[in-house]
């Protein structure tokens, strides 16, 4: 019985760390997104970000909100330091995977 009960324990754990990691990966994907709205040159429709979200992120997921802050700032200096090049790729795909993802229209 007891091996049972740690066996569910640890099914639970795996689950909830996953959880947990495919959170923060959404967190750091949106961030990026965000923090390159204004380097790029681009206005997001800020339903499509709601939508986005109730999409991708658990409404009971207390620390999405405090790791996509974080994560939208630390993007934010990285986009600042890129070479003119780096910034030309990366607004390029920003773009193509907000359009995708019906932040911008096109």
């Amino acid at each position: 019985m007891r091996i049972w009960i740690v066996a569910a324990a640890a099914v639970v754990a795996t689950g909830a760390a996953a959880q947990s990691m495919k959170s923060m990966n959404t967190a750091m994907e949106l961030g990026g997104m965000l923090a390159s709205e204004e380097p790029c040159g681009l206005a997001y429709d800020h339903a499509a970000i709601e939508r986005y979200i109730e999409q991708h992120v658990p409404a009971d997921d207390m620390g999405f909100a405090s790791t996509l802050s974080l994560m939208t700032a630390g993007q934010a200096v990285q986009i600042e330091d890129m070479s003119p090049s780096a910034k030309a790729a990366h607004c390029a795909q920003i773009r193509r995977v907000a359009r995708a993802n019906g932040f911008i229209g096109g």
